[in-house]
């Protein structure tokens, strides 16, 4: 097998795989710097992602499709921050509730719908997001050794969400760390009752952070639909909003590090795809001691 294909390859499945986490580690860093804990991502993701395709479906248009999965996202975000910020509600029951809404509205409104047990139909290409081919990638990848073909096979060929998601660290960094909105939403997670004290309104700073999560959650939910996949499964999200959650406490609630993660997850996914069907031969691996000990047994 040549290697450096392969790398190429797997380099390649690690960013198509990272997107949605990426979003979704966005996503909880908004909201958790802002002391509301979002156990909700797989949720919003979920929802967001069957009515991403079934918008694209009956109307044809994938942007509709992804402004449907935003504004759907942020609803489920408003409930999740009303019944957190609002009602001082437990933020862990709330945020399961949401799964669990998502995950059975999903399968029900999808046999009412569409009658494919929960699924959405397939979607052309005309209804999805398609690559993107950045200009040169062709012939840079046939003529310069290395460096091409990265550019054509890793860097070039992604659709426009890739991209978006990779724009959206910078975003989030610079919003957090480089914007009054920022150093008000720390200050609400840090110290909520100094913020209060300073006459800014703790439950307004919160609700827009639950907003911009909502966003975001929308944009993962959307890719997952309309641009990986070409229609809705039951339960596609399959614990994804758990792991960017995972991510975002492993990077330590800052956007650079959490991606970091959301990109280790990424290329473990991808090399647990690559790595299927791949035969390891074990003779001469096992030591001596261990064929003894079995011929003892």
């Amino acid at each position: 097998m040549d290697f450096l294909p392969w790398l190429l390859s797997t380099a390649d499945s690690t960013i198509r795989l990272a997107v949605p986490l990426i979003f979704a580690a966005m996503a909880g860093i908004f909201s958790e710097r802002s002391g509301i804990v979002d156990i909700g991502l797989e949720g919003k993701m979920l929802f967001s992602a069957f009515v991403a395709a079934s918008v694209s479906f009956v109307t044809g248009n994938p942007w509709l499709g992804l402004f449907a999965a935003i504004m759907s996202s942020v609803m489920l975000a408003l409930v999740h921050g009303y019944a957190s910020i609002t009602q001082r509600g437990d933020q862990i029951i709330s945020g399961l509730a949401i799964n669990f809404f998502a995950s059975g509205m999903t399968i029900t409104l999808g046999h009412a719908w569409f009658e494919r047990g929960g699924q959405t139909p397939a979607l052309v290409s005309e209804q999805r997001f398609l690559p993107i081919e950045l200009p040169g990638a062709q012939w840079l990848g046939d003529t310069i050794p290395v460096l091409g073909p990265i550019y054509k096979e890793v860097i070039s060929g992604h659709n426009l969400l890739v991209y978006l998601s990779f724009i959206a660290v910078g975003i989030a960094w610079w919003v957090l760390f480089r914007t009054r909105f920022g150093l008000r939403l720390r200050a609400v997670g840090e110290e909520p009752n100094a913020i209060d004290t300073a006459g800014i309104s703790v439950a307004f700073v919160r609700y827009r952070a639950v907003i911009v999560a909502g966003i975001l959650c929308g944009l993962a939910g959307a890719y997952l639909s309309t641009a990986q996949n070409a229609a809705f499964g039951r339960e596609m999200t399959a614990g994804q909003g758990y792991i960017a959650l995972a991510a975002v406490i492993f990077g330590k609630w800052q956007p650079r590090n959490a991606f970091l993660a959301c990109l280790l997850f990424g290329f473990l996914s991808a090399l647990e795809t690559r790595m299927q069907g791949v035969s390891i031969p074990l003779i001469g691996v096992l030591p001596t001691r261990f064929s003894l000990h079995c011929r003892m047994c």
